[in-house]
C-alpha cells in the first residue's frame, strides 16, 4: 500500500524512531490516553489490521500492543467483537499539595542455596561480557571520576542506562535526574522512609500481608507504625483500611512477594488515588519483574502515576548477581535532593568503576541478552518445580501459579501443620526453603517458599520427594 492510498493514523498516535521499539510506543500512547480520559470505557479501537495499515507496521506489533492492555486491564477483547477501552476506576490525575530472610528459630548458620528463595542462578552469571566491561572501565579511569565531585546521585552514564533499560521494559516516566543509584533496595527504603516520615504526625505505613519482613524491620526503625492489608489473587486490597491516612505505602505490585500475584489494575489505581489523597509517598519494590514465564511483564506502577506519588526501586541483585551490590531509585522530583543529602552524609555509595561498568553492560546489550536467556531458563525450572510438585506432593501442597519471579509459594493442604518446624526439618536434609509464617505479621496460612533459580529438573525432582517424605 502506498502512502498516497494509506488511512491516516489517528492524529494522537505518532511513532519516531527514537522514542524506542514501536510495540512499547503504541501501548504507550493507548494507555495514556486512557488514563487521561481522552479514550472513555467502551470506546472502539482500530482493529489491528486496520492500525497496522495506518500506521505502516506489522500487523503483529498491534497484536503484541493490544496483548500487552488487556493484559494490564486497559481494554477488554472477546473472540469475534471489536476490541475496547475497559471500565476503570478514575484516580485523580494532578498534582497534589502535599538480603534474604534469616533462617526459621533453630535452623543452623549456614549457606544452603538449595532453593533458597530469591537467588539467582549465580552459575549463569555473564562472566565473559561483565569482565570486559569492568576491565576496560578499570583500564580507561578518568581523574574526573576519582574524585568526590557532585556524584551523590550516581554516575551520570548509569542513570541515563537505567532509565533507558526501566522506559523500555517497565514502562517507567523519569528524566535521568530522578534516578539515585544506591548500594541495595534497603538502603533506599531505609532514606525515603525516614524522609517520608520525620513531619507526620501520624507515621503510618501500609504494608502487604504476607510481605517481605525485612523491609518492615527497616520501616519500623525509621519510625513507622505498620497497617498490614491483606493480599490476593490481585495484590494489596486497599479497599478497608483502618486506622489515619497513610504517608508510605509499600507494594510489589508486579509481582508480589512471596504470593507471586500481580496486582490487578483496578488495585493500582486504588494506590495511587489513597496515595493522592494523603499526600504519601508509594514504595514501589520491583525486585524480579523482568522474569515471566506467561506473558508480558505488566507495566511498573511508577508508569501511570500521575500525581508524583511512586518512588520506583529496582535491583541488579536478582537479574544478575548480588554480590554486585547496585540498585536504583526512581524517584518523584521532591524527594531527589533529601535522598542524595542522606546517601552523601553517610558516605554511601556504588564504587565509580563498577557504575561505569554496569552502564557500559545495559548500553551495549548485554543485560537485554541475559534478561532473555534467563526468562527462558527459569521458565523451564519454574515450570519442571511445579511438576514436580505435583507430581509427589499433589496431597500435601497447593503450589502458587508460577507465572514467574524467582521463587514458588506453597501452601499446605492441611492448614494445621507447623510450616517452621516443617522448614526446619527440610534444612537440616539440606534444602534452604523458608515458612511462608515468616512473611505474615498476622495469623498465616502456613507453607514453603521455594527458589527455583538453581533447581534443574532432577534437583527437582529430588528435593520434592525430600519434601514429601518430610511432609
Amino acid at each position: 500500500m502506498t502512502d498516497a492510498t494509506r488511512p491516516p493514523p489517528p492524529a494522537w498516535l505518532v511513532l519516531t524512531p527514537e522514542s524506542g521499539p514501536l510495540e512499547s510506543q503504541i501501548h504507550r500512547a493507548i494507555r495514556e490516553r486512557v488514563l487521561a480520559g481522552q479514550l472513555a470505557a467502551g470506546d472502539r479501537l482500530p482493529s489491528s489490521r486496520a492500525l497496522a495499515r495506518a500506521l505502516g507496521v506489522a500487523r503483529s506489533t498491534i497484536v503484541l500492543a493490544y496483548d500487552r492492555l488487556r493484559a494490564e486491564g486497559f481494554l477488554d477483547a472477546r473472540a469475534g467483537s471489536a476490541t475496547r477501552v475497559a471500565s476503570l476506576p478514575s484516580p485523580p490525575l494532578h498534582g497534589h499539595n502535599a538480603p534474604p530472610p534469616s533462617p526459621p528459630p533453630g535452623m543452623p548458620d549456614i549457606v544452603l542455596d538449595a532453593l533458597r528463595p530469591g537467588l539467582p542462578d549465580l552459575a549463569s552469571f555473564p562472566h565473559a561480557a561483565w569482565a570486559r566491561c569492568l576491565g576496560a572501565r578499570a583500564r580507561a579511569g578518568r581523574l574526573i571520576d576519582l574524585g568526590y565531585g557532585g556524584r551523590a546521585a550516581g554516575a551520570p552514564e548509569l542513570r541515563a542506562a537505567i532509565l533507558s533499560h526501566v522506559r523500555a521494559t517497565r514502562g517507567v516516566v523519569a528524566t535521568p535526574d530522578q534516578v539515585v543509584i544506591v548500594p541495595s533496595i534497603r538502603i533506599a527504603v531505609e532514606a525515603i522512609a525516614r524522609i517520608a516520615l520525620s513531619t507526620a504526625a501520624n507515621p503510618v505505613a501500609w504494608v502487604e500481608e504476607p510481605g517481605y519482613i525485612p523491609i518492615h524491620t527497616i520501616l519500623k526503625a525509621a519510625g513507622a507504625r505498620l497497617v498490614p492489608l491483606p493480599c490476593d489473587s490481585e495484590g494489596m486490597d486497599v479497599t478497608h483500611a483502618p486506622g489515619p491516612p497513610p504517608r508510605l505505602i509499600c507494594v510489589t505490585p508486579s509481582h508480589q512477594y512471596p504470593t507471586g500475584a500481580d496486582m490487578s489494575l483496578r488495585r493500582r489505581l486504588a494506590v495511587l488515588g489513597h496515595a493522592h489523597a494523603s499526600g504519601a509517598v508509594v514504595l514501589e519494590d520491583d525486585y524480579d519483574s523482568e522474569f515471566q514465564y506467561d506473558t508480558r511483564p505488566v507495566a511498573a506502577l511508577q508508569g501511570i502515576d500521575r500525581t508524583g506519588s511512586v518512588a520506583y526501586l529496582g535491583t541488579f541483585s536478582k537479574i544478575l548477581a548480588p554480590g554486585l551490590r547496585v540498585a536504583y531509585a526512581v524517584l518523584p522530583p521532591r524527594l531527589v535532593a533529601p535522598l542524595t543529602d542522606f546517601l552523601s552524609g553517610r558516605g554511601i555509595a556504588v564504587p565509580i568503576h563498577l557504575q561505569l561498568a554496569l552502564a557500559d553492560f545495559i548500553t551495549d546489550g548485554h543485560l537485554r541478552a541475559h534478561i532473555r536467556r534467563m526468562n527462558t531458563l527459569y521458565a523451564d525450572r519454574m515450570a519442571g518445580a511445579l511438576a514436580a510438585l505435583r507430581h509427589h506432593c499433589d496431597t500435601v501442597l497447593i503450589p502458587g501459579p508460577g507465572t514467574g519471579g524467582l521463587q514458588l509459594a506453597a501452601r499446605f493442604t492441611d492448614p494445621t501443620r507447623d510450616d517452621r518446624a516443617i522448614a526446619r526439618r527440610l534444612w537440616s536434609q539440606g534444602l534452604g526453603v523458608r515458612p511462608l509464617s515468616d512473611y505474615h505479621l498476622g495469623p498465616a496460612q502456613p507453607g514453603l517458599l521455594l527458589g527455583i533459580a538453581s533447581a534443574t529438573p532432577e534437583a527437582m525432582d529430588r528435593a520434592a520427594r525430600v519434601i514429601r517424605a518430610c511432609l
